[in-house]
C-alpha cells in the first residue's frame, strides 16, 4: 500500500512539475523594407502556426518601410505595409532608422494597431509622435515583457535625413535600456527588440544578461539559429524577408529554462492567404511604374557599378566636375540586362533627396567624404569624375589608413584647386563641409536619373569601379 501511495504522489508531483513548464512561441521579422509581395506566404505561415498556438505574437525589429516604391510612393506613404502588418496580426514593432524617412511616422503610428515600442526615443509633445519604451503581453498568463531600442549614428541621430527629425530627440541605447532590468522582475520573459545591429547587441548581451532573447535588425545578419552571447538568444536575418525566426522560449517557474530559434525561408511556405493576396495586388496594380526609362546593355553586377550610374547622372545635369554617391543612398544589389523601368529607379534611389551643388577645394571633398564614411570602407562614397585610391588598416579591412584623390587618368588631384561638386542632400547634412557650401538645386536625385537615362537611351556599366584598394 505504501509503495501505491508513493507511486501516485510521484506521479502528481512530477505532473504538476511539468505542467509549470510552458512555451512561449515568436515569429520575428526585421528590415522588411516594404517587401509587400512576400505578405501571402507570411500570412499563411502566420495562420498555421497560429492555428496551433493561438497566443502566437509577432515582432518586427524594424525598418518596415523604404525601398518599394509601390509603398514609399503611395498617396499615403507606407500605408500599404501599415495595412498588410495589420491584416496579418503583428502584435509590435521596433523603430527602424527609415521609420523617419519622409516626414510621415505620426500618420504611420496613427493607422497602425500594433504598438512601436522605443525606449530611447524623446519626441517633443508638440510633434504628436505616440510610441512606449515597452509593453507587456499576457500569453496565457506568462508575462512577456518588452523594450525597444533604435541605432544611432555618430551624430547622435538615426541614419535617415537630420531634416526629418525635427523635434525629436534620443538617448544613447546603452544608458536608457540600463534603466529597464526592472521588467526582468516583473515578468516571465524579457525581450530587447532592436534596432542597434548586430554588433551592439552583441555588446547589449554582454552588458545586459537579464535579457532572455533579442531580437535584432538593422544590419541584415542572415544568423544560422540558436547563437547566444552570455546566455542571451540573438536572432537576426537578411533584409527583404531573406528568412524570418521562429522562436520557442519554455517557461519554468518564472524564467526561461531553454530557448531555440528556426529561421524559416517564408518565400518558399507552401501555403498563402487569399485575401492578403488580394491586397497585395491592389496595391501592386499601377501601371505607372512600368513605364521604361531606359535599358541596360548589360547588367549591373555591384552597388558600386549603379553607383557610378547615378554620379554620371548628376555630372551630366549640373555641368560638374565630381558627383559623390553615398552607398547607403543605392537601395538595391544589381540589376540584369535589358529594360529599365521607372519602378526600378526609385528602388534604386528612394529617399527623395534633392541634388545638392558644392564648390568644394579637394581638402574639403576629402574631408566630407571621410566624415560622411567616419572612415569606414562600407560606409565610403562612390564617385564620377574621378577615383579614390583606399588603403586600409591591416588588422581592420573596413578601417580606412588613407585616401588618394586621383583623376580619371591616373594623376593627384589637385587638393588647393576648387571643384563643383554635386550630390545628394543627405551626404553634407550628415558630414563636414563648409558652412553655406551646399546649395540645394530644387530638383529630386531620382528625376536626374530617369532624365539621364532617357538622354542616354542605353547604358553599359559592368566593370565600372570609382574606389580602387591599395
Amino acid at each position: 500500500m505504501k509503495r501505491i501511495l508513493l507511486f501516485v504522489v510521484c506521479s502528481i508531483y512530477f505532473s504538476f512539475a511539468e505542467a509549470q513548464k510552458r512555451e512561449v512561441h515568436i515569429l520575428s521579422v526585421n528590415d522588411m523594407h516594404a517587401t509587400i509581395d512576400v505578405f501571402p506566404q507570411l500570412a499563411g505561415l502566420i495562420d498555421s502556426l497560429r492555428t496551433v498556438d493561438p497566443s502566437l505574437l509577432v515582432f518586427s525589429a524594424g525598418d518596415n518601410r523604404t525601398g518599394n516604391p509601390l509603398n514609399d510612393k503611395y498617396s499615403i506613404p507606407s500605408y500599404p505595409m501599415v495595412t498588410l502588418m495589420n491584416l496579418v496580426g503583428f502584435n509590435g514593432s521596433a523603430l527602424g532608422n527609415h521609420e523617419f524617412d519622409g516626414h510621415s511616422l505620426k500618420r504611420l503610428i496613427g493607422l497602425s494597431n500594433f504598438r512601436y515600442i522605443c525606449a530611447n526615443i524623446v519626441p517633443d509633445d508638440s510633434i504628436g509622435i505616440h510610441t512606449v519604451p515597452c509593453q507587456v503581453f499576457d500569453v496565457e498568463g506568462l508575462k512577456v515583457g518588452v523594450v525597444g531600442a533604435v541605432q544611432l549614428s555618430q551624430m547622435g541621430i538615426p541614419s535617415t535625413h537630420p531634416d526629418n527629425l525635427h523635434g525629436i530627440h534620443f538617448t544613447q541605447p546603452k544608458e536608457t535600456i540600463a534603466q529597464y532590468e526592472w521588467l526582468s522582475r516583473q515578468c516571465d520573459v524579457t525581450i530587447l527588440l532592436s534596432h542597434l545591429g548586430y554588433e551592439d547587441d552583441i555588446e547589449m548581451a554582454k552588458q545586459f544578461g537579464w535579457f532572455d532573447l533579442i531580437i535584432g535588425g538593422h544590419t541584415h545578419t542572415q544568423l544560422k539559429g540558436n547563437e547566444r552571447v552570455n546566455n542571451v538568444m540573438i536572432t537576426q536575418n537578411k533584409n527583404k524577408f531573406g528568412r524570418v525566426t521562429y522562436i520557442t522560449l519554455t517557461v519554468d517557474s518564472g524564467r526561461v529554462i531553454d530557448k531555440k530559434a528556426e529561421y524559416i525561408d517564408v518565400k518558399k511556405f507552401p501555403r498563402k492567404s487569399r485575401l492578403v493576396e488580394s491586397v497585395v495586388q491592389y496595391f501592386s496594380s499601377n501601371p505607372r511604374f512600368k513605364q521604361i526609362v531606359g535599358h541596360a546593355e548589360a547588367p549591373f553586377e555591384t552597388r558600386e557599378e549603379l553607383g557610378c550610374l547615378m554620379c554620371d547622372a548628376l555630372i551630366d545635369a549640373f555641368n560638374a566636375d565630381i558627383a559623390v554617391e553615398n552607398p547607403g543612398g543605392v537601395r538595391i544589389d544589381s540589376h540584369p540586362a535589358g529594360d529599365i523601368t521607372l519602378l526600378d529607379v526609385l528602388e534604386m534611389d528612394p529617399f527623395d533627396n534633392n541634388a545638392v551643388v558644392l564648390e568644394l577645394t579637394g581638402e574639403e571633398l576629402l574631408r566630407m567624404m571621410l566624415t560622411y564614411s567616419n572612415s569606414q570602407v562600407l560606409r565610403f562614397p562612390f564617385v564620377g569624375g574621378m577615383r579614390c585610391e583606399l588603403t586600409t588598416e591591416k588588422d581592420n579591412p573596413n578601417k580606412i589608413k588613407s585616401v588618394r584623390l586621383l583623376t580619371l587618368d591616373g594623376k593627384k588631384l589637385n587638393m588647393k584647386r576648387r571643384y563643383r561638386v554635386v550630390t545628394n542632400s543627405y551626404v553634407p547634412a550628415t558630414s563636414v563641409v563648409p558652412k553655406g557650401a551646399a546649395h540645394e538645386q530644387n530638383v529630386q536625385t531620382t528625376d536626374v536619373l530617369i532624365q539621364f537615362l532617357k538622354k542616354q537611351q542605353k547604358v553599359n556599366y559592368l566593370g565600372r569601379r570609382s574606389l580602387t584598394f591599395k
